[in-house]
């Protein structure tokens, strides 16, 4: 038996009005709502530091750097998901008073164990369907590597960019963020 005919799905409307008054966030898939758990420490303070990179040099364009409290969703012909990224960079944004964006250019998933595979399985996938996604970051949160996904004329091309000094290029929203400032704080 599916989740799906164990569990009376969930609308929408229902998950987006419950989601404004929970106390536990939850990702959305197709009805079913999935609860999520906290970070460590670490995730939490790299994710932290990616968001601060990416709003500080993206002050004065349109795009503008969300934290993970912000859901993206993602419509397929026969059903709809909800995620909430650890960081995304959104340059067409959603009207202020919706409760996701639809178009983010950029996604950051901050790898963990409990996470790692959803975040390179399901979500990438979910994740690089989604038009306007010009580029999907995974990265590792001990250790200086980032997993790159880029859009290419014939999809997506997969890179790795590794070490401290490195400097991980963003041309697809005009920015450029060292490594060194992503792991800030981080002892490797």
């Amino acid at each position: 038996m599916s989740i799906a005919e164990q569990y009376e799905l969930v609308s929408i409307e229902e998950y987006l009005r419950a989601e404004q008054t929970s106390s536990v966030r939850h990702e959305y898939i197709g009805g079913v709502l999935y609860a999520m758990s906290g970070g460590r420490n670490v995730h939490n303070l790299v994710a932290t530091n990616t968001t601060a990179s990416l709003w500080s040099r993206l002050r004065g364009s349109p795009c503008k750097a969300y934290n993970s409290d912000t859901k993206i969703r993602i419509r397929h012909s026969d059903h709809t998901r909800f995620y909430y990224p650890d960081v995304s960079v959104v340059c067409t944004p959603n009207h202020p008073n919706d409760l996701y964006q639809d178009q983010p250019a950029l996604i950051v998933e901050v790898l963990s164990e409990s996470t790692r595979r959803v975040d390179m399985g399901e979500k990438a996938e979910a994740y690089l369907t989604i038009p306007s996604l010009e580029v999907y970051l995974m990265i590792e949160p001990e250790l200086p590597l980032v997993i790159v996904h880029r859009r290419q004329e014939n999809g997506f091309q997969r890179e790795v960019i590794k070490g401290k000094d490195s400097i991980l290029a963003l041309p697809e929203i005009g920015v450029e963020l060292p490594l060194e400032e992503i792991y800030d704080g981080v002892e490797l």
